[in-house]
């Protein structure tokens, strides 16, 4: 499968099977087995340290496991490739941004960094679906961290990803930032996408997550519907 183009490349489920993860002697993640589908948000809740940034991780690709093994729809990440992780969309507590540049460049550089064709264009997009456009040319240094939030969740969007891992998305949102953030997760779900975010509260994203999978120390504790 390496070298399938992005633009054919596609996935409807991530498998976690039976997946551990070892840092030397400390196990971070113990035999976890999970089924993500298009169309729904999984909230991953547990506290400091339950292994929810680790299966985050290895969800990305940005760290394998040690044992089990993770398949998007029919393929490994071995197999997918560059094509795969073209159809990943990961935002983590570190939120890539370059405060010194505007929210326009930033979003123009990394649609150039991931082969958009029109980065000019989808910049624009982004900065309109996180109702910034008025303050797209204003550096980000000067932003609150909600509307960092915004900007580095729409950069994280920009090459439509079918996977979308957000770890901690609410830390440090008022209960504006926190709303626009819980509208724009719903969205994505109608339009299929899979997303996956870890959480250590449970009152922020309830009621809209269609199930929650509870870690403690690296285990899969409970998984429940709603």
């Amino acid at each position: 499968m390496p070298g399938t183009s992005i633009d054919i490349f596609d996935f409807d489920r991530l498998i976690l099977s039976d997946v551990s993860r070892f840092f030397g002697r400390r196990r971070a993640l113990s035999h976890v087995s999970l089924v993500c589908r298009a169309g729904e948000i999984v909230r991953l809740l547990g506290p400091n340290a339950a292994g929810k940034s680790t299966l985050l991780a290895v969800a990305a690709t940005v760290i394998q496991p040690s044992s089990g093994e993770v398949r998007y729809g029919e393929y490994s990440a071995n197999e997918g490739g560059s094509a795969l992780r073209g159809r990943l969309g990961f935002l983590s507590h570190d939120l890539q941004l370059y405060p010194e540049l505007t929210a326009r460049e930033n979003l123009e550089f990394f649609a150039r960094l991931y082969g958009l064709s029109d980065s000019r264009r989808c910049a624009h997009a982004a900065l309109e679906r996180a109702a910034l456009v008025a303050r797209g040319d204003d550096l980000v240094l000067s932003f609150s961290r909600g509307m960092r939030q915004r900007v580095a969740l729409e950069r994280a969007l920009l090459h439509e990803p079918r996977l979308v891992l957000l770890d901690e998305p609410f830390t440090g949102l008022d209960q504006s930032s926190s709303r626009a953030l819980r509208d724009r997760l719903c969205r994505l779900r109608v339009d299929g996408r899979i997303v996956l975010l870890a959480t250590h509260d449970l009152d922020v994203t309830k009621g809209f997550v269609d199930r929650t999978v509870n870690l403690m120390d690296g285990r899969v504790m409970s998984i429940a519907d709603y």
